[in-house]
């Protein structure tokens, strides 16, 4: 099992925005909506475009700036077409200040 580790400070996550990690050699995305911030592989899984130049809408999902597949971005279900794949999603923890990502296998 990983551990959590350490990959930005709280307030460099905007809210209703995105920001990409490498974390141990895997690219993941980073969202704030409100008070929660959660974290997903950072890769559109239906045409390898970078999430973290999507759009992320007030419903809690992530448009993909290639083909406009949408995912949620709490559960990494894909919601429409384009996508058939769901996207990995991590667990997250906030203290003191920092977000700490647990990569899930």
């Amino acid at each position: 099992m990983t551990d959590y580790v350490d990959v930005a400070a709280a307030n460099e996550v905007p809210n209703g925005d995105v920001i990409g990690r490498s974390l141990n050699g895997r690219e993941i995305a980073l969202y704030r909506l409100g008070d929660e911030v959660l974290a997903t592989d950072a890769t559109c899984t239906h045409g390898n475009a970078s999430l973290c130049g999507g759009f992320v809408e007030p419903d809690g999902s992530i448009e993909c700036p290639l083909h406009q597949g949408r995912f949620d971005i709490r559960s990494g279900r894909a919601l429409c077409a384009p996508l058939t794949r769901d996207l990995t999603v991590h667990l997250v923890r906030v203290e003191g200040g920092r977000v700490s990502v647990r990569l899930s296998d």
